[in-house]
């Protein structure tokens, strides 16, 4: 997966709490096992005032003109709740989401957002509250996010700090998904295996 250091982007609100996985990638979408292909139904309840002939409503931020291109989403608590598929994180990867801040999430939602190399920032509530209201008042807001300095800075400098796990936080940075940290072993794998079949060569026969 493509390594997570320092990213600038623009903020769209999502001002929902206990955003489901079915209500960032339906249902009808899921046909598929690769992570592609899936950008066309984010959101899509909200984001089509007709899913059919996909027409866009114009009211949902998705479709705005000042959130276009936006990287950075800031929404409310228990982002992600609902079933664990992993096409949500998917679909908001394809579509060009880096990393996505909120007072909280869940679990497995959270760790397949890591696991793709999408940022989760868990921040308290009225901190987000106040980001939303400088979105709300300020086209074409950005955040800066440093993953190893564990900040994101607003345009005016302020400086928000916010915690993660430290393995991922490394394989956040090095761009390391499950398999790719495994592989990123392999020396110290097989120097395990060589030790192992001196001390018990049975298992090895």
């Amino acid at each position: 997966m493509q390594a997570f250091t320092e990213h600038t982007g623009i903020v769209m609100p999502l001002d929902r709490a206990n955003v489901d996985t079915d209500a960032i990638i339906p249902a009808q979408y899921l046909t598929s096992v690769a992570r592609t292909g899936f950008a066309e139904g984010l959101f899509s309840h909200w984001r089509y005032a007709n899913e059919t002939t996909k027409e866009p409503n114009p009211s949902f931020e998705l479709n705005m003109p000042r959130y276009q291109g936006a990287s950075v989403l800031v929404t409310r608590e228990n982002f992600g709740c609902g079933s664990s598929r992993e096409h949500a994180p998917w679909a908001l990867a394809e579509y060009g989401f880096c990393a996505i801040i909120a007072p909280s999430f869940a679990d497995i939602f959270y760790n397949n957002c890591l696991n793709i190399g999408i940022l989760p920032i868990t921040l308290d509530a009225e901190t987000v509250q106040s980001l939303f209201e400088e979105v709300n008042t300020t086209e074409g807001y950005t955040l800066h996010i440093d993953l190893a300095e564990q900040t994101v800075t607003t345009p005016e400098g302020r400086v928000l700090r916010f915690e993660i796990d430290s393995y991922r936080k490394e394989a956040l940075l090095l761009g390391l998904d499950a398999v790719g940290r495994t592989l990123h072993m392999q020396d110290k794998i097989a120097a395990y295996e060589r030790q192992r079949a001196q001390v018990t060569p049975w298992q090895f026969a």
